[in-house]
């Protein structure tokens, strides 16, 4: 089968050049941008009242000074969190951030964006339709719509039929046998996979079913440069400092 051209950076900053900075919030992307991503993958889920916002972790507990379910308060509840001391004074008082937000970001700055679908326990069906009607509005008359990704085939399932148009990626820790047929029936272009999980013959049998490959999330620049002689399209990295894009127009 043919692939379509892959329109999306070979590199892109693990939510949002997120061990540098606070991950998943708006610092963290633009520190991302600043060592010259362009392009940035984060977790977006669904606040009590259905606002789609940044953050990893079914609780706030880890990465804000917030306790319990994530998806127990509404988005004005929030937006009060500190998001950014656990990481670091520099960035004590850092909010949380819309998807809303971080659209404008993307668009106004040319960053180009992979949201995974991270839906709290029992929201997958509801998270997937609403972030994919919401990003298929925000970026509307983009050129290069966002990469949609999840580990959750409901969620995906249902971002497709919110709004088929838009791109899925399949998020998979192990490849099952059965790969071809599940990417094909969530009408996926690519697979999105634990780096480790990876071989050439693998890309190369990803490629020849006409998919894309990324592979999150890679640390080491030698092994970067190996998945990418490999043919990945996309490697997934929090580590902005140590592997470095190419400028702009170099190739």
């Amino acid at each position: 089968m043919k692939r379509a051209r892959w329109p999306y950076p070979p590199l892109a900053a693990h939510r949002g050049a997120g061990k540098k900075a606070p991950e998943n919030t708006l610092a963290a992307l633009r520190l991302g941008g600043r060592y010259g991503y362009r392009m940035a993958e984060f977790d977006v889920k669904l606040a009590a009242d259905g606002v789609a916002f940044l953050l990893h972790d079914a609780t706030l507990d880890r990465t804000t000074n917030g306790r319990g379910r994530a998806d127990a308060l509404s988005w004005r509840e929030l937006s009060l969190l500190d998001a950014g001391s656990w990481h670091s004074a520099a960035y004590a008082g850092e909010p949380l951030a819309t998807l809303s937000a971080v659209a404008s970001y993307c668009r106004a700055n040319g960053i180009a964006a992979n949201i995974e679908i991270k839906p709290s326990p029992g929201r997958e069906r509801e998270t997937g339709a609403a972030v994919a009607l919401d990003a298929m509005r925000l970026w509307d008359d983009d050129k290069l719509p966002p990469l949609l990704s999840s580990f959750s085939e409901v969620a995906l399932e249902a971002a497709r039929e919110a709004f088929p148009e838009l791109p899925r990626a399949w998020l998979i820790e192990s490849v099952p046998r059965d790969w071809r047929e599940r990417a094909k029936s969530l009408g996926c272009v690519a697979l999105d996979v634990q780096h480790t999980a990876l071989s050439r013959p693998l890309v190369a049998a990803a490629h020849e079913a006409g998919l894309a490959v990324a592979a999150w999330t890679v640390n080491e620049p030698a092994r970067v440069r190996l998945l990418r002689s490999w043919g990945v399209d996309t490697v997934i990295t929090d580590a902005v400092d140590a592997v470095k894009p190419k400028p702009r127009g170099a190739r």
